[in-house]
């Protein structure tokens, strides 16, 4: 998830520029081998929101042979999507990572049990009108909250996506940094060393629309939440 407001994919491999915020629609997976041990993983592109077109070229997810892993623990390999009409961050940071599914799972396919993301994190976020559904094949699971006077609010709030969209503005904001060095988010927005990152002291989005594989947070506050079941999602 830069000048104000560009959105532009530059995640996975170098797409070409563009300018003005967008929707990304998902490439099609180029096979990538890993270190010894991982096997060899179909890698999925990832779309990063609001790179500006002069720094398309660096490539957000060009991984060092470690990779970075946003989240700790197993993912399902089932994506859902998350959108808000508005968020507001303070703190930001962004880099590329891997996420691994738990083995044997059913939803690996033939990506060898990884996906490729770009991990962003905002050390404390508030959003409007947030909602989250799950294709479960027929139905969905939807879940909403924030659409009243108090908004959504998250400390350390952490997103591995595939892809992103939104109209994205930045304070303060460095790209081209070591994932290891970022200090804009706290200690949980550092990533592994050597891989491409971005960083911001506030970021502002419009219209945030991603498909994640996981979501953490020290605190998530869900004022007016409801979960049920749809035939649509987000």
């Amino acid at each position: 998830m830069a000048s104000s407001s560009d959105a532009t994919p530059s995640a996975g491999n170098t797409p070409e520029p563009e300018s003005g915020p967008e929707s990304v629609s998902r490439p099609a997976a180029a096979d990538t081998g890993t270190p010894a041990g991982r096997g060899r993983v179909r890698m999925r592109r990832a779309a990063v929101l609001a790179v500006p077109a002069a720094a398309v070229t660096a490539g957000l997810a060009i991984l060092t042979a470690q990779g970075a892993l946003g989240v700790q623990f197993a993912i399902s390999g089932m994506p859902f999507t998350v959108t808000a009409t508005e968020l507001d961050g303070n703190g930001f940071a962004q880099f590329g990572g891997l996420d691994n599914m738990a083995e044997g799972s059913p939803n690996a396919g033939d990506t060898g049990g990884q996906v490729l993301v770009v991990t962003s994190v905002i050390k404390e976020a508030k959003l409007t009108k947030l909602c989250q559904s799950v294709d479960l094949g027929g139905t969905n699971l939807l879940i909403t909250a924030g659409g009243g006077d108090t908004r959504v609010s998250a400390k350390d709030l952490t997103t591995d996506s595939t892809e992103l969209s939104g109209d994205a503005a930045f304070d303060n904001i460095e790209i081209g940094n070591d994932a290891s060095t970022l200090d804009k988010a706290g200690p949980k927005g550092r990533g592994p060393i050597g891989v491409f990152s971005q960083q911001a002291d506030t970021v502002h989005i419009k219209n945030l629309r991603q498909t994640n594989y996981a979501t953490t947070a020290g605190v998530f506050k869900l004022p007016g939440l409801k979960m049920r079941f749809s035939g649509s999602g987000c």
